[in-house]
């Protein structure tokens, strides 16, 4: 395959293996109205289609750099010059079928994308910040009150604060609130 960007990459090894993906990381922040500068792509994926595109990714010169199993993989590129780093966060068919059926379109590269709802999007980063603060703080907390403000949710909302406590930590929320 020609593939001229790793859009074009998962975009077209999704439509040959028949996989799906929902874009989250900085690419969906900025679908948001959230710029933000980004340095790889990350891909929402179930286990089952992660495990069909690794051959591929090693075809296209990727190599998996690390990751945990079935929660968490990064990809590097043998050539740094040519195509980006990837993410796959993984997780279970409901939990992305969920995700897939609330998620919004956007095209990147000509190519069309599934990103999450702004609700799912911000689950994520609180769930990446309840499980490690210390590494997430500076980037995932950041990218959450950006979101608030951009999309002018009301931070004393039940929903925002219920969404906080169920994916995050009362804790989290509290800085959230003092942040903004």
């Amino acid at each position: 395959m020609d593939n001229q960007t790793v859009f074009h990459l998962i975009s077209d090894y999704s439509k040959e293996k028949g996989i799906s993906c929902i874009l989250i990381g900085g690419f969906a922040v900025n679908y948001y109205k959230v710029s933000r500068q980004t340095v790889d792509v990350d891909f929402l994926i179930t286990k089952e289609d992660y495990q069909k595109l690794i051959g591929l990714l090693e075809e296209a010169g990727y190599k998996q750099d690390f990751g945990q199993k079935d929660v968490f993989a990064h990809f590097r590129s043998k050539d740094e010059l040519s195509l980006v780093d990837i993410d796959f966060m993984m997780v279970n068919n409901d939990t992305f079928d969920g995700m897939l059926k609330e998620g919004k379109r956007t095209k990147i590269a000509g190519r069309e994308f599934i990103v999450p709802s702004l609700n799912h999007l911000i689950a994520l980063k609180l769930h990446s910040l309840k499980h490690n603060f210390k590494l997430r703080e500076n980037k995932d907390l950041p990218d959450i009150i950006s979101l608030i403000r951009a999309n002018q949710i009301d931070y004393k909302s039940k929903e925002l604060k219920d969404l906080c406590l169920k994916y995050g930590t009362e804790e989290i929320y509290k800085i959230i609130i003092e942040r903004i």
